[in-house]
């Protein structure tokens, strides 16, 4: 071999290395199996918080819910699921609800949350302000935000889970509203049941105080509060019952399905025209999101 040939080898093998090299980061980062998942940001879910209530409130039927429905989609594909919008009229009302999944398997796991905003701020201390639309900036985009950042972290080889974005919500005692409208729709389409699922609602509070909620399945609550423990998060996550709610965590308990309600429901600012994206924390989201990724890991093991 002459000098330019070893030359050229060396120069060969230098760069299948780092071709190997860049293919083995790609699929670290991507949470290909045998790899580690990606890193929760929780800087990037508070720009996506940031953008949502840029656009308007995401109230039913108005030009905003439209775009982040668009939106959602185009985030999730980007990041590797397919995103499905499930439609229906319950009430005499378009419900879409976003549906993200990896493959056809059925979900063993389900994280919502909801992302339409209420048409009245009906508890703003303002009464000239309770006939505006919420901002929904903790209401509905955090919960929404930690969902996207999620699809974006979670290893592909998680347990089979479905990520869903709820509609119709947040109208409940409003005049030809009721509660819950989306949850109540993506639980009667269910063919098979998933053995949890979680609900993401108010999770972005800069004071964030998440109690066990008095309806959540008992177990998979611990779990969760004592994985937030471990990983530094007891302050945020507080393993006392406090707070008997009707979420979108009701229609899934309704049907037999052990559900959880993450949320801090001693938010100030609930259903106000101040739930604005200024309250939302970023270190709020990145708290819930480590913490999920972390037992949703461990789920994996079982």
């Amino acid at each position: 071999m002459t000098l330019r040939q070893a030359g050229r080898t060396l120069l060969t093998l230098i760069a299948l290395a780092l071709i190997g090299l860049s293919a083995w980061w790609v699929m670290t980062l991507s949470g290909f199996p045998g790899g580690v998942a990606g890193k929760f940001d929780g800087q990037r879910a508070l720009k996506d918080v940031q953008y949502q209530t840029s656009l308007g409130p995401r109230t039913p039927g108005g030009p905003a819910h439209d775009q982040i429905v668009a939106w959602m989609q185009a985030e999730l594909e980007s990041a590797g699921w397919q995103a499905e919008v499930q439609g229906a009229s319950l009430m005499g009302h378009p419900i879409q609800n976003v549906v993200a999944r990896r493959s056809g398997q059925p979900p063993q796991i389900i994280l919502a949350a909801h992302y339409d905003s209420r048409l009245s701020a009906d508890r703003d201390p303002d009464p000239g302000k309770r006939s505006t639309a919420v901002p929904g900036a903790n209401d509905g985009a955090s919960g929404v935000a930690v969902l996207l950042e999620l699809a974006r972290t979670l290893p592909v080889d998680s347990p089979p889970l479905w990520l869903v974005f709820l509609d119709a919500e947040d109208n409940g005692g409003l005049p030809g509203w009721d509660w819950l409208l989306g949850s109540r729709l993506f639980v009667a389409a269910l063919e098979q049941k998933p053995r949890a699922a979680i609900i993401l609602d108010m999770i972005g509070d800069a004071d964030l105080n998440i109690y066990f909620e008095k309806n959540s399945d008992v177990q998979i609550a611990a779990q969760i509060w004592a994985q937030a423990a471990r990983l530094g998060y007891g302050e945020a996550f507080i393993p006392v019952p406090k707070h008997s709610l009707l979420d979108d965590h009701t229609p899934f308990i309704q049907a037999g399905i052990p559900a959880v309600d993450i949320i801090d429901f001693d938010y100030p600012y609930w259903h106000t025209t101040a739930d604005t994206a200024d309250k939302v924390s970023a270190a709020s989201m990145q708290a819930v999101g480590e913490t999920l990724l972390a037992w949703i890991s461990e789920e994996s093991l079982k």
